[in-house]
């Protein structure tokens, strides 16, 4: 025959199949009988490797979104300093110190922070609905996409840390404002 399709149940019986194949192929190798050797295509083994980089791919662009947002964060929190200067100037005149002025803007971004994890979160959970109908309608494969709660706490954490590092300049800077320059700002 010049060809022979091999239809493992599951992926370790592939993984068996494959040894044995291998095994069979350095075995003629060794003994010089390269006429022998069977030459075979992993054609599941393939299609991983493809959904493998496309999902690195994916990966590669969602770092580069957060990124951007945590750049654009940074901008935004500064922005608010720059515009509320008599409010700062106001509370650094009825006694605020520093730490307390750095304190209210760490807190605005990891209020901040937990509001966008929490929205994600939730656009997650709705957004795998109707990919697990699809996916199940084309392939008969239920709930290829779900998000346990463990990783959900874990990235609002990972999304409240990331914006509380992006706001640690902003709000180092509103604390250094000179409370009488503030109020003469406006």
């Amino acid at each position: 025959p010049s060809g022979i399709d091999i239809y493992p149940i599951d992926f370790e019986s592939k993984e068996k199949v494959i040894g044995i194949l291998d095994a069979y192929n350095d075995r003629m190798t060794a003994d010089g009988e390269d006429d022998k050797v069977i030459t075979y295509t992993d054609f599941v083994g393939t299609l991983m490797a493809s959904v493998t980089d496309i999902v690195n791919m994916i990966s590669y662009v969602l770092v580069a979104f957060v990124a951007i947002s945590l750049v654009v964060s940074s901008i935004i929190t500064y922005i608010s300093v720059l515009e509320r200067k008599k409010e700062i100037g106001i509370l650094r005149s009825i006694g605020a110190s520093k730490g307390d002025i750095s304190r209210v803007f760490n807190a605005e971004t990891i209020i901040v922070g937990f509001t966008a994890g929490v929205i994600g979160i939730g656009l997650t959970m709705l957004a795998c609905i109707p990919a697990n109908a699809i996916v199940y309608s084309l392939f008969d494969v239920a709930n290829v996409a779900s998000l346990p709660w463990q990783a959900a706490v874990i990235l609002v954490a990972i999304s409240v840390f990331l914006t509380f590092l992006a706001g640690l300049i902003p709000s180092s800077a509103a604390s250094r404002k000179d409370p009488v320059e503030a109020l003469r700002s406006e």
